[in-house]
């Protein structure tokens, strides 16, 4: 049988404070992390923890300041010329610094593709 938490009184909303809010954020997305399983853990929707990240970002962008820990790469679609070392069984292919790649099969399992993208996150 499940818990059922009885929620009595006025209020029947649970409140986080920022440094829960932020605390919840940080654990959510760290390299690794679940969003559900933190969801689950911290008993917090998980929809409530992106309206958390978007927001933040949303305020981050409008104060010019970074969000920490939660940067993306930017995508570039290739055109249809594709550059002389370009790999034709490649679905996916990631430069990184010093002109190292990381190419991934269209054959290549979902599991190791997820895998493979957040190791280099």
């Amino acid at each position: 049988m499940g818990q059922i938490t009885l929620m009595t009184g006025p209020e029947r909303r649970r409140r986080w404070s920022e440094e829960e809010r932020l605390e919840i954020l940080a654990e959510a997305f760290a390299p690794g992390a679940c969003v559900a399983d933190v969801s689950r853990r911290r008993d917090v929707s998980t929809s409530l923890i992106y309206t958390w990240r978007r927001k933040l970002r949303e305020q981050s962008a409008a104060a010019s300041l970074p969000v920490p820990e939660m940067t993306f790469a930017q995508a570039v679609l290739a055109d249809d010329e594709q550059p002389a070392d370009h790999d034709p069984c490649a679905a996916i292919t990631v430069d990184l610094c010093n002109g190292r790649q990381v190419r991934i099969s269209s054959s290549a399992p979902a599991t190791l593709v997820s895998a493979a993208l957040k190791a280099l996150r």
